[in-house]
């Protein structure tokens, strides 16, 4: 199964500010022009499930409109979950541990999982379950705030598949493992 992480980071390697804000992330996307994405569109169609932590879940419910269509989302949460009637019924809980989760998706056939949201992403870095990491690295320097790479148990080594850099500024790299 591949697991990808697909995320932006500020040039000093935070994906938000200490309380989880990303004003300067949406600051930043405001000077992408022609509809830029960064290959983010092409990429979820790869994707065949999306895996978050709670506290992503709740940022991407304040965007307004669900963005990722009926691709199924699966909130990792250790407290129930709520789930509004305005998205779709594809986004579901779970209490699982990394490993048994990608254990379960694997035996219904699941090929791809992205997965988004700092907690959730270094605890499958943790577990060593990431097959693939595509950062884009914007070009802001924030000091302080909530890490992509947080503690590891072990140095992890990386293959550099490509890096892009674009007009505005942003750099993506793509690395496997």
């Amino acid at each position: 199964m591949k697991v990808s992480v697909y995320i932006a980071t500020s040039l000093d390697g935070f994906i938000a500010r200490n309380d989880g804000a990303i004003d300067w992330l949406n600051e930043a996307n405001n000077t992408v022009s022609g509809g830029e994405d960064y290959g983010f569109s092409e990429f979820m169609k790869s994707v065949d499930t999306l895996i978050m932590g709670r506290k992503t879940y709740e940022q991407v419910l304040s965007f307004g409109e669900w963005p990722y269509g009926k691709t199924p989302v699966i909130v990792m949460s250790r407290s129930s979950i709520s789930f509004p009637s305005s998205i779709p019924n594809t986004v579901t809980h779970s209490l699982e541990a990394p490993r048994d989760l990608l254990e379960r998706l694997s035996v219904e056939g699941i090929q791809h999982v992205y997965i988004d949201g700092g907690f959730t992403i270094q605890s499958f870095i943790n577990d060593n379950l990431v097959t693939d990491f595509t950062i884009t690295k914007v070009p802001i320097l924030l000091n302080e705030g909530l890490r992509l790479f947080g503690k590891i148990k072990q140095d992890i080594k990386l293959k550099h598949v490509a890096t892009k850099a674009f007009p505005n500024g942003f750099v993506k790299s793509t690395y496997e493992t």
